[in-house]
């Protein structure tokens, strides 16, 4: 199971042209720890740092779960279903933010919560 994984981030890796060390840091690994899992000599590794490879390679969380071996067949089938099934996914989905990135989006949630609750409270503006 994990040779798979490893073979997957491998391959990843290689189609993007992309070195150990280039993918190593956004996710905050090293680059000898990446080099294990793509040899597939980590027996467990953890799902948060799958997430932030996942992230730095663009390429589908839940897949290298499953690769890992941390998904039951009925996870699974639910998580494919729901992929058959889902709409069109939202355009940033193969998108990877900057941190400032993601400070902005932040902040723009708070000021959009903040206007949702003085419009609430009777005080927003009128359009």
């Amino acid at each position: 199971m994990l040779d798979r994984l490893g073979d997957e981030l491998r391959r990843s890796r290689a189609s993007k042209g992309l070195s150990l060390e280039a993918v190593a840091g956004p996710a905050q690994i090293s680059a000898a720890y990446l080099h294990k899992l793509e040899r597939g000599v980590v027996e467990n590794p953890s799902p948060r740092v799958l997430a932030r490879i996942a992230a730095s390679l663009g390429v589908s969380y839940l897949r290298l779960m499953d690769l890992a071996g941390y998904l039951d067949e009925t996870q699974l089938a639910a998580v494919r279903l729901r992929s058959a099934t889902s709409p069109k996914p939202h355009p940033l989905a193969d998108q990877q933010l900057t941190p400032e990135e993601w400070r902005a989006v932040g902040a723009f949630i708070k000021n959009l919560l903040a206007e949702r609750r003085t419009r609430a409270r009777g005080g927003g503006r009128s359009t």
